[in-house]
């Protein structure tokens, strides 16, 4: 256990509650390590992929998440010794690169590093406390039922708990069940091209190429209806760019569809050339569909109020909110201490109507400061002369404000009154929907 000092929370109830996750990714690893903090018992994480890769690319954690993290018991400085090291990070316009802003990295993202590092390390944390994680293990059905709601496997197998937390993101099964419909996605608009490899020791040594390869550094190149993010680690030996555009395709949502780097090439040719050519040089990427939905109704199904979405699966981020992993945590953690204050296992559907109603604002807060900073960046340059100064706030990443958040004590502050209001509407056979 990360520290030697740690204890979790005796269980609340006799017997404990118990609980199955869904989805073994960050958010359901953070909720799985919040939950047994608590004191209640996890079954099982369940995963559908029989073995995990090295997935994605880069991913930020920030203060409002270690925070938790850190009273959960996890060692946070594993995470912190594997992330970028650069203290700064700069904003710098598109054709140039001549800086526009330049920011302490925490006040965007926290710690970035690889996406498939830090599962890692949440996979670990998970085990230490002996939560079973099944892999291959597919959920094909659900059935919302007191007292306990049931989910079937591929295989047939049925398990059951007191609640079961779907954190399997935006394709999850359980989004219809809860919604009641299908809520199919549309195009936003715009598109991710994404890469992420190691140079070769001639790019390393080529002075044309290789200035944001020699230490860890984060820089982004911003022009009208487009963006450029780079983030270098392990001083340089490793390299990921994430270039945001204006695109109407229609390619399926995907992590895997591959990229178009004849596309990339067209789109860089007017970039900065200290950064173009390392992006023309890089053999493959992948082509992400930034897709949209709609603000969720409800995160919670809708009979026995015990299937609860949580992270991607309820509240998806974009790529420039650099939240989305925080987010889920954040959620973990209300969600868990909800459950550790009602006083009855019938009581389960009012911790979970109160965890939705806790979280949607903070969450939607959080969704819409991305969408602010990536139309700020998009239309700062747009239709006026490009040698202008730019107001460096004008910018400026807005994210401190989320870090001095602490989910858990913003759940136990307002349980109360949120819970007066949950049991009212649910005497009542009628819940608010969230928006």
């Amino acid at each position: 256990m990360g520290s030697t000092s740690y204890q979790p929370f005796p269980t609340p109830h006799d017997p404990p509650l118990t609980a199955i996750v869904i989805g073994a990714g960050l958010g359901g690893c953070a909720a799985a390590i919040a939950l047994h903090h608590h004191g209640h018992k996890v079954l099982c994480v369940l995963d559908k992929v029989h073995e995990f890769g090295r997935l994605g690319d880069s991913l930020g954690l920030g203060e409002n998440a270690f925070k938790l993290l850190d009273k959960w018991g996890c060692e946070v400085d594993e995470i912190k010794r594997i992330g970028n090291q650069a203290p700064n990070m700069t904003i710098r316009r598109w054709k140039d690169g001549k800086e526009l802003a330049v920011q302490p990295l925490m006040d965007m993202a926290g710690y970035i590093g690889h996406r498939g590092d830090y599962h890692d390390v949440f996979l670990k944390w998970v085990r230490r406390r002996g939560i079973p994680i099944r892999m291959g293990s597919e959920v094909v059905a659900y059935e919302d039922v007191d007292p306990q709601p049931i989910i079937t496997l591929k295989n047939g197998e049925k398990l059951e708990a007191d609640i079961i937390i779907a954190a399997d993101g935006i394709k999850s099964l359980a989004r219809p069940l809860v919604l009641g419909m299908r809520d199919d996605p549309v195009s936003s608009g715009y598109a991710c091209f994404r890469a992420f490899f190691k140079p070769t020791p001639e790019q390393r040594k080529d002075p044309t190429i290789n200035k944001y390869m020699q230490s860890d550094c984060v820089n982004f190149w911003i022009g009208p209806d487009t963006h450029l993010v780079q983030n270098t680690l392990r001083n340089g030996e490793e390299f990921n760019w994430i270039i945001t555009h204006k695109d109407d395709g229609d390619v399926p949502e995907s992590w895997f569809q591959p990229g178009d780097m004849d596309e990339v090439r067209r789109l860089v040719q007017t970039l900065d050339p200290d950064i173009r050519g390392i992006v023309e040089q890089t053999e493959k990427c992948l082509d992400w569909k930034i897709c949209y939905r709609e603000p969720l109704p409800t995160w919670v199904s809708p009979l026995s109020h015990r299937i609860a979405l949580l992270g991607d699966s309820c509240h998806a981020h974009l790529p420039t909110s650099a939240q989305g992993a925080s987010q889920a945590v954040e959620s973990a953690g209300c969600l868990a201490v909800c459950l550790g204050l009602i006083d009855r296992k019938e009581d389960v559907r009012i911790a979970t109507r109160a965890y939705e109603r806790l979280r949607f604002p903070r969450t939607r807060a959080s969704q819409t400061n991305g969408e602010d900073l990536r139309n700020r960046w998009h239309g700062v340059l747009k239709g006026v002369d490009e040698e202008r100064e730019v107001d460096p706030e004008e910018v400026k990443i807005r994210n401190a404000w989320l870090y001095t958040f602490d989910a858990e004590e913003d759940a136990k502050t307002r349980w109360e009154d949120v819970r007066a209001v949950v049991e009212d509407e649910l005497k009542a056979g009628r819940i608010r929907p969230l928006c």
